[in-house]
């Protein structure tokens, strides 16, 4: 992948390097003349009298033209020094002058990169047009693009909203008639079938209403107007009773501890919500295991001594269908639901591990 600061770099340093030699070259051509005066040896020769110049050898015995070569060497010497310091500190000057350039006009880059980096992978909002104008155009298509994948999104969260509406009416429908085929049916073959066929009939229902649930999650949704003060402590225990045979089944101790709590919220939502994370801590908690819901202020805490979650997957588990048991039925959208309805009522969701090490505890704190 080529960069685009190795690009600016390579296009400035070199030539800009080459430019630096080039003056320094000429300005050595330059002051190479004046570094050829023999400013001693004329002064010597000025100094001749007319005795000296009857005396030729003595004049040449004291001609100074060594000393005045010494000199003039030393002060070539010199002047090569300087220039070639002051060109590596100008050479110094003008690359570290070009990093700090590249590297500062590519800043809007750089933010525009951590903005997109910091999203959700559900987070279609448009890239805010705060940019520079050469990068309008790339921002100009992100959102286009960004605009289509969430038109292509909605429909089809209406269509399954849709669909699981559409759905419920017969599917309930079904269950009555599969109940009532059992009340009159009690042949070992034909109840065994009849059983199956209301297990697989429980689990559309279930994954029928977690679509809806779903769909009336997404915050483009949501109604604020429905927003009503509501007793958590009724909610919560509510939905408790609906899942005491579910727990009975697979002898798990179903408790709950219930202070009164007053919320703002929707009451359907918060229903859904509720119900999730018991059945979630039903489904994987083992046989002879134990669930405890309780709430007390604003805070609603369902804990179980199941397997838990490692710390690292605890954010993953968010997300849709994801799940981290093959072995468990279901589809990955339980948790899913419990945070998009957090999120949309301002409340903090978060798992922990229970004071024995043991199981998950999942939070939920209301404003």
């Amino acid at each position: 992948m080529t960069s685009i600061r190795l690009r600016l770099l390579r296009w400035l340093i070199p030539p800009l390097l080459l430019m630096n030699l080039a003056a320094g070259t000429l300005t050595w051509m330059l002051a190479w003349p004046a570094a050829q005066i023999d400013t001693p040896h004329a002064a010597a020769n000025a100094a001749v009298t007319p005795q000296s110049a009857a005396a030729p050898d003595a004049a040449v015995a004291a001609s100074p033209s060594a000393d005045a070569l010494r000199k003039r060497a030393q002060v070539r010497e010199a002047v090569l020094r300087t220039l070639i310091l002051l060109a590596i500190v100008f050479a110094l000057a003008c690359v570290a002058l070009i990093w700090f350039s590249v590297t500062n006009g590519l800043r809007p880059l750089n933010r525009l990169r951590a903005e997109l980096n910091a999203r959700e992978g559900d987070d279609l909002a448009p890239i805010a047009a705060d940019v520079p104008y050469e990068l309008e155009p790339v921002v100009s298509a992100f959102n286009g693009l960004l605009a289509k994948v969430g038109e292509g999104a909605q429909a089809r969260q209406d269509f399954l909203a849709n669909v699981a509406h559409q759905l419920r009416t017969p599917l309930a429908g079904l269950n009555t008639q599969l109940e009532w085929l059992a009340a009159r049916h009690t042949e070992a073959d034909t109840a065994q079938s009849i059983g199956l066929m209301r297990s697989a009939t429980g689990r559309m229902i279930r994954q029928t209403n977690q679509l809806l649930a779903l769909a009336r999650a997404e915050p483009q949704h949501f109604a604020k107007a429905r927003l009503e003060p509501l007793a958590l402590d009724a909610l919560v225990a509510e939905a408790v009773q609906v899942f005491v045979d579910q727990a009975g089944r697979k002898a798990i101790d179903l408790g709950f501890d219930l202070l009164p709590a007053t919320i703002t919220g929707d009451r359907f939502l918060l229903r859904d919500l509720i119900d999730n994370l018991i059945d979630n801590a039903i489904r994987y908690t083992p046989a002879r295991g134990t669930v405890t819901v309780s709430c007390a202020g604003k805070v609603l805490t369902v804990e179980d001594n199941g397997p838990g979650i490692p710390p690292a997957q605890r954010e993953q588990v968010f997300n849709r269908y994801v799940r981290l048991d093959d072995k468990t039925h279901g589809s990955g959208l339980g948790l899913a639901i419990v945070r998009d309805i957090a999120i949309v009522h301002g409340a903090s969701l978060t798992i922990s591990a229970p004071a024995s090490g043991h199981g998950a505890v999942f939070t939920v704190k209301f404003p």
